[in-house]
């Protein structure tokens, strides 16, 4: 394809994609495909010459679109947000053409510096610790893998790295609330600790870890010679948005000589709102924190901000570095390929220097205050209708209910609920997603996509009346 040709496709991509985000609403959220339907549309052989571009775009508006899920519909309340926004595709746009690899300084010398400057912009709007220093990875599930690997090397003085944690004759335990996310336990897999030696620990009826049982899971582990060497605090669990008590689990685990990681994947971005920053209180002990922009604060997956309070530390359980990978002549520099399990880094500064820029502090706070302030009424709305039980309390933008209509049996409810969620899902006029609390089967209501409005909530608060009205 010619530059000629390249400008003329680009232009109609362009059109597309404007008409797309202008018009997304009117789309089903959620497609209602079976499984294999795309699949059987695509040939099983690539194609021995090329085709046309027209062609290929034709059938990605004939074959994929019909199969895809819109998370930037503004009726998508389910999982948590994974959000983008104009700018961010611009800049998205841009990093795709240059086609940089920004492993080290001097592979891009500019996207190794912003980098730096706008996880400083970040670290000073969420007024998070002055001892962090930050990077961009590409999800929490891999910040928390460094935090856990990190954990492992001061547990076993380095040694774990050298020799393998096998021959250093240690067995060490982390510690998470039951509602953590499931990316604790895959990471305690990869870094050898195991799954058995992951401890789930019960939450309270806010949600919160139960800082007794933590207390009681870690003596217990130390009187079977078991070293604890990580505890995390969760700030917004992905069920129900528990918020555990940050600087309670930190005493307790640095009473222990544990590491200690916050994740806040999604709920991190509302410290960008001084009303909320109660909600980090004790961060300032923690040796580690993530939260995505790439979920509430309107940037493109992937883009998850990781700070930590000794980089030196990352850098050491990490950096693995040959003469070819070397920046040589360039003393003091920083190579962020030494920070992340990946050798292989994409220009993500850029999306979100340009949303920050686009909208400013205070453009994102009025979004992150809407959101939370219709997902407040949404909660009020559904706390009074007749056979409606909340079943875990608001957290920022997050709530569970289920339907419960009189005189239903308890053991009934759980398949009641369940085809109440498929039901609502199969209209295609909104998506929600389901939980457990306390062994109940629960339907989960989050509002965070970039352009939902209190129309898209009152709507999806009718659509689960009457859904529900016509099950009963």
């Amino acid at each position: 394809m010619d530059s000629e040709t390249f400008r003329r496709h680009a232009h109609e991509l362009v059109d597309w994609m404007a008409d797309y985000m202008a018009g997304v609403e009117n789309l089903p959220v959620r497609p209602q495909v079976t499984p294999g339907s795309i699949a059987a549309q695509v040939p099983t052989e690539p194609p021995a010459r090329g085709e046309p571009f027209e062609a290929i775009f034709r059938d990605f508006q004939d074959i994929v679109m019909p199969g895809m899920t819109h998370w930037q519909h503004p009726s998508f309340f389910a999982y948590f947000p994974a959000n983008t926004s104009p700018p961010s595709v611009l800049a998205e746009m841009l990093t795709a053409t240059l086609g940089a690899q920004c492993m080290l300084w001097q592979t891009s010398p500019a996207a190794t510096e912003l980098e730096g400057r706008v996880v400083e912009w970040l670290a000073r709007a969420l007024d998070l610790p002055t001892t962090f220093s930050g990077s961009i990875q590409a999800s929490a599930s891999e910040a928390t893998l460094a935090a856990l690997l990190m954990a492992r090397e001061r547990a076993t003085g380095c040694a774990s790295n050298a020799a393998g944690l096998a021959q250093t004759g240690q067995r060490l335990a982390v510690y998470c609330s039951e509602d953590a996310h499931s990316s604790i336990e895959k990471g305690a897999r990869i870094a050898g600790f195991g799954a058995d030696m992951v401890r789930k620990i019960p939450a309270d009826a806010d949600r919160a870890v139960r800082l007794d049982a933590l207390e009681a899971a870690i003596r217990q582990d130390v009187a079977a010679g078991i070293t604890p060497a990580c505890v995390i605090a969760c700030i917004g669990g992905t069920g129900t948005g528990g918020m555990d008590d940050v600087w309670a689990v930190a005493q307790i685990a640095r009473a222990h000589g544990a590491f200690v990681h916050v994740d806040a994947a999604w709920a991190g971005s509302a410290l960008l709102l001084p009303e909320w920053r109660h909600l980090a209180d004790g961060l300032e002990l923690a040796d580690s924190f993530v939260f995505n922009p790439h979920k509430w604060l309107l940037t493109n997956f992937d883009c998850s901000a990781h700070f930590v309070r000794e980089p030196e530390a990352l850098m050491r359980t990490l950096s693995l570095v040959p003469e070819y990978l070397r920046t040589h002549g360039a003393d003091g520099v920083t190579d962020y390929s030494n920070w992340s399990v990946p050798l292989g880094r994409r220009f993500r500064a850029l999306k979100l220097w340009f949303v920050l820029r686009s909208y400013g502090i205070e453009g994102l706070q009025d979004i992150l205050r809407r959101h939370i302030d219709l997902a407040g009424k949404a909660h009020d709305a559904l706390k009074v209708e007749p056979d409606f039980e909340i079943t875990s309390p608001l957290k920022l933008a997050l709530f569970t209910f289920r339907h419960r209509p009189a005189g239903m049996e308890e053991g009934e409810l759980d398949a009641h609920n369940e085809t109440l969620l498929q039901r609502l899902n199969e209209t295609g006029r909104a998506y929600f997603t389901q939980t457990r609390v306390a062994g109940r089967y629960v339907i989960r209501f989050q509002v965070g996509q970039t352009n939902t409005e209190a129309r898209h909530v009152d709507a999806a608060l009718d659509l689960i009346r009457e859904t529900a009205r016509g099950l009963a």
